[in-house]
């Protein structure tokens, strides 16, 4: 088994991701947009994950490399490949699949909570996770569902959150991935855009049990990726 990794951003890649993949022996290729990488063929892996940035998924203009990704998601799809889309991932996939991708009323920026449907309760991907997931967020457009997809969770501030299309090809909203390095590094270059004016942010930045939060994303990630792995890929 052999996966590839589209990361946007030099701040935004694999984090517990990738931990996890390096101690269950999984080897990865990333291609590093933000370096000029390009993309290998599909066939020589077993599945694709594409990492978030801070970027429209419409912006071709200005990154013409989301082009790129656009017809490798598509392919992805087509040739039924195991697809895992993180927070711009998550709406490339819905963009690829046919579905608007919009500003949300509001920006989720900090650790917040998403409720998980009844539909994810009977998903490979979700098996063993709570009904109420705490994650990290940062973003601020939403997705709409593709039709035919599975909605899998939700939140207060943004209705769709995670979805499944395609029986193999899945979309988070949310983080799970990131660590306490990640995250001062986020607020560190992006800290700036809390202050700016227009939609509120819904979330917590710098909870005073920071460690204790980080160290809860980190129990269900292992669990989240470990499904990905096992059930969806396998």
């Amino acid at each position: 088994m052999k996966l590839l990794i589209f990361q946007q951003v030099q701040v935004e890649g694999p984090g517990l991701l990738g931990e996890f993949l390096k101690r269950w022996g999984i080897p990865y290729d990333t291609v590093a947009f933000y370096k000029g990488d390009s993309i290998p063929p599909l066939s020589l892996y077993e599945a694709l994950i594409v990492l978030g940035g801070p970027m429209n998924v419409y912006e071709e203009d200005k990154y013409p490399y989301l082009s790129g990704q656009d017809r490798a998601i598509k392919q992805a799809i087509n040739q039924s490949m195991p697809f895992l889309g993180i927070c711009l991932g998550a709406q490339l996939l819905a963009k690829a699949s046919g579905a608007k991708v919009v500003a949300n009323p509001v920006k989720e920026i900090g650790f917040n909570r998403v409720q998980l449907t009844a539909q994810a309760a009977d998903d490979r991907l979700f098996h063993g996770l709570p009904q109420e997931l705490p994650v990290f967020q940062w973003h601020g457009d939403t997705f709409h569902i593709p039709d035919g997809a599975i909605k899998l969770a939700s939140s207060s501030g943004c209705d769709n959150q995670a979805f499944c299309y395609r029986e193999n090809a899945y979309a988070l909203q949310f983080h799970l991935e990131v660590t306490p390095a990640i995250l001062n590094n986020w607020i560190s270059i992006n800290g700036a855009e809390l202050k700016e004016p227009g939609r509120p942010v819904v979330g917590e930045l710098t909870p005073p049990d920071l460690s204790q939060r980080c160290e809860e994303l980190r129990r269900l990630a292992e669990i989240m990726f470990s499904n990905f792995i096992m059930e969806v890929v396998r």
